[in-house]
C-alpha cells in the first residue's frame, strides 16, 4: 500500500481508481484542464500503475515570455509526474522516460513543454519507503 500527501487542492477524477491523483498545485483553476486530463488517462492506460501523481506546475512558469503569449498560469505547459508501475521492471530511466513521452507525444505537439518525472516499480518504492522509516 502507498500513502502519499495530497494537498487539499488535488482532485480525484471520477472515472479514476480513488489510488491515482491529479494535482494543480498553485493554480486558479478550479478542475484538472484537459492537458492534465489526458496525461492522466493516457498514463494510466498505458502503465496500469499502482499509483500515479500528475502536478501542473505552469503557474510556476507564469513570468516566461511563452507562458505571457499562452494566457499566464492558464496554460497548462509544465507538469510533474510521479508514477509506481511494474510496467517499469527491467526498464532503464532513460527507457521508461520515453515511454511515457511517447504516449504523450500528441501532447507536446498542441503546447506541452516540460515534464518532470519521477518513475519507480512497486518493488523501487516499497524499497525507498522501507529506507525512510528505517532512518
Amino acid at each position: 500500500m502507498f500513502i502519499y500527501r495530497v494537498a487539499k487542492s488535488s482532485r480525484i477524477l471520477s472515472a479514476i481508481p480513488k489510488r491515482y491523483h491529479s494535482m494543480n498545485s498553485g493554480s486558479a483553476q478550479s478542475t484538472p484542464g484537459p492537458v492534465e486530463q489526458s496525461i492522466l488517462a493516457k498514463l494510466t492506460q498505458l502503465l496500469q500503475p499502482t499509483s500515479i501523481r500528475v502536478t501542473n506546475d505552469s503557474w510556476q512558469h507564469r513570468h516566461h515570455a511563452a507562458m505571457r503569449e499562452q494566457g499566464g498560469s492558464n496554460s497548462e505547459t509544465h507538469f510533474s509526474v510521479n508514477v509506481i508501475s511494474n510496467a517499469f521492471d527491467s526498464k532503464t530511466t532513460m527507457q521508461r522516460h520515453r515511454m511515457i513521452y511517447g504516449a504523450l507525444s500528441d501532447e507536446f505537439a498542441n503546447g506541452l513543454h516540460a515534464l518532470s518525472l519521477k518513475t519507480k516499480t512497486e518493488a523501487e518504492a516499497q524499497k525507498e519507503s522501507q529506507g525512510a522509516t528505517s532512518s
